[in-house]
């Protein structure tokens, strides 16, 4: 039984290390990329292995603790910056000098095609009763049922689609316009905001939402989607901050050339990886839904919300512009 296990345990050691090392090879492959979004589980997963496998006194005991210490060195240096034991990137700003119009929340929730609580989602959004609003994957069906939470707003953008890449965007902060690009693939719309807090200067938006990692789907597209939604920005204005499930995690290579190409801060760096999928596995999930900004726009707070019947949990920031 001992043998068996302790040959059981190597096997598993071989193939998370396997999988570590290839996550490491810059390819679009998806089953390569999707090793990516699960590093963090991965390390926990090696970890406790690990531990199995100190008790386990067979022939292969050390080359098993070896793979597996390697497979948690790898994954951690990839998610350490996105550690509370690392610096941080972004400060958080006091809101108590701001003039009152200056300073407003956003909320981005991806409420899932298939999901059909309704007024789970609804009930969220009016107790956070948030200033800007972005939903993805909202059809018509969605959209309808959503309506008198939208008819709160001054501004609403809705962009149904029958599959899973409809937008909505609403705001209680004036508009001067909104409109989707096709940054990539038809299916995956952007959508970009202009945004006139009170007594500051306008303010850009980003709603982002990419396909994932799939069989037969690499992700060459969905990282020039990523990529372009930062550079490429109707009015190239100083301030902007960007929302959404980007189908990939803060620590790949793609979201950190968005970051670095489009001088975007990231909260979550120095303070903790804030998981948002699956949202009923919080502890072992991974963070899918991303909140960025730039220039002289202030975070005052952000957290991740409670379930709301999708499969993602909402993201929610407090921000502020500068006069």
């Amino acid at each position: 039984m001992k043998k068996t296990l302790g040959i059981v345990l190597f096997l598993a050691a071989i193939l998370l290390l396997v999988a570590a090392l290839a996550s490491l090879v810059p390819t679009d492959a998806w089953f390569v990329r999707t090793v990516d979004l699960v590093r963090e589980p991965m390390a926990y997963l090696a970890a406790i292995l690990l531990v199995i496998a100190l008790f386990v006194k067979v022939s292969v005991r050390w080359a098993t603790l070896a793979s597996l210490g390697l497979v948690i060195v790898i994954n951690v240096w990839r998610i350490w910056p996105y550690s509370a034991l690392a610096s941080t990137q972004l400060g958080l700003a006091a809101e108590a000098p701001r003039a009152n119009g200056q300073c407003f929340t956003a909320l981005a929730a991806n409420v899932k095609l298939k999901n059909d609580q309704y007024a789970k989602m609804a009930e969220q959004l009016r107790r956070y009763d948030p200033d800007v609003l972005f939903l993805m994957e909202t059809d018509a069906k969605w959209i309808a049922e959503l309506e008198p939470v939208l008819a709160q707003y001054g501004h609403v953008h809705r962009h149904p689609q029958a599959e899973a890449f409809g937008l909505v965007f609403a705001s209680k902060v004036p508009v001067l316009k909104s409109n989707v690009v096709e940054n990539t693939h038809r299916d995956t719309p952007t959508l970009y905001a202009t945004l006139q807090p009170e007594g500051s200067r306008p303010v850009e938006f980003i709603g982002l939402h990419p396909k994932p990692p799939l069989p037969g789907w690499g992700t060459e597209m969905r990282d020039e989607n990523i990529v372009n939604a930062g550079v490429q920005t109707p009015d190239r204005l100083p301030d902007a901050f960007v929302m959404g499930d980007f189908n990939d995690v803060p620590w790949s290579n793609t979201t950190e050339k968005f970051r670095n190409s489009g001088d975007w801060r990231d909260p979550r760096i120095g303070r903790g990886t804030y998981p948002s999928f699956p949202s009923d596995y919080r502890m072992i999930g991974w963070p899918l839904d991303q909140l960025m900004l730039k220039g002289d726009l202030d975070l005052v707070s952000f957290e991740v919300l409670p379930d709301n019947g999708s499969d993602h949990r909402a993201m929610l920031a407090r921000l502020c512009a500068s006069s």
